[in-house]
């Protein structure tokens, strides 16, 4: 297996991002890849913030996976700044072979790097196999969440 770059994502790299995003049974019916435009307006406001980290990871000049990291600074905790990781998708090709254990591993390493003394995620309930595989990067479920769509 050749060499993997996890970089931050251009505007070129948004096709195969949404692509990876569509690509299961969630993504399926909320994503939309026949019209790129507002996924390329929300990555030049994600460019622009200096908290927002899209990355992609590439081998062999392919994108095969992503993931969103998002540094907030904060009160409680004593102060503490926390990143929280989204969107982390790998590309159906690349599954199971340690792609999405080094592109979490990069978040949280980068999230040492900003400072942040926590690192948190949200995964849909129904996806039980993310669930396990969070769990073995030692991340516990501590917390339940809530979500208000708009």
């Amino acid at each position: 297996m050749s060499d993997l770059e996890i970089r931050p994502a251009g505007e070129s790299d948004i096709p195969a991002i949404v692509a990876m995003l569509a690509d299961d049974p969630l993504g399926a019916d909320r994503e939309a890849p026949d019209d790129l435009t507002p996924y390329i307006e929300a990555h030049r406001r994600i460019a622009a913030d200096p908290h927002q980290h899209l990355v992609v990871a590439v081998r062999d000049g392919r994108t095969v996976g992503t993931l969103q990291l998002t540094v907030i600074p904060g009160l409680s905790r004593r102060g503490a700044t926390r990143s929280v990781i989204e969107g982390v998708r790998v590309h159906a090709d690349e599954r199971a072979s340690g792609l999405g254990t080094q592109l979490m591993e990069w978040a949280i390493g980068e999230s040492r790097h900003q400072g942040c003394r926590l690192v948190q995620l949200t995964s849909d309930t129904t996806r039980t196999d993310a669930h396990r595989f969070y769990a073995r990067l030692g991340f516990t479920a501590t917390h339940l969440g809530f979500k208000l769509q708009l």
